[in-house]
């Protein structure tokens, strides 16, 4: 059976060390802020942009959690491909419900979702 899935498919793994550099910032800024608040001096721009980085570290968490179960639904597919043994001739229902998520048929083309989340195109 030829792999539906290209096995050495990646994902942007530079984002999941996104939150590495914001929680280095929201280390400084933190920093800052007690400095600026001893002196009295004005915060706010820096309690603000404290908030945003937070808010850009929640992000960054939930895009990561989100990826790292992509790989997984990923790595799951391919070893199940792997453990198929011979080469399919016939429409194999189990086959389908494990793997296709749904299919949608265009005027000109057909649309197939793997449960992995992954879309193929085919054209008429």
């Amino acid at each position: 059976m030829s792999p539906i899935v290209n096995r050495n498919t990646t994902f942007n793994e530079e984002n999941d060390n996104a939150t590495d550099d914001i929680d280095s910032k929201l280390e400084e800024l933190q920093q800052q802020l007690l400095t600026q608040a001893k002196s009295n001096n004005d915060y706010e721009d820096v309690a603000d942009e404290i908030y945003r980085l937070r808010e850009l570290k929640q992000n960054a968490l939930v895009e990561n959690a989100e990826r790292e179960g992509k790989r997984q639904r990923i790595a799951e597919m391919n070893a199940f491909l792997n453990e198929q043994s011979c080469e399919l001739e016939e429409h194999d229902e189990q086959l389908v419900r494990r793997l296709i998520e749904k299919v949608t048929v265009h005027d000109n083309r057909i649309e197939v979702e793997f449960k992995s989340g992954i879309s193929i195109e085919i054209e008429n």
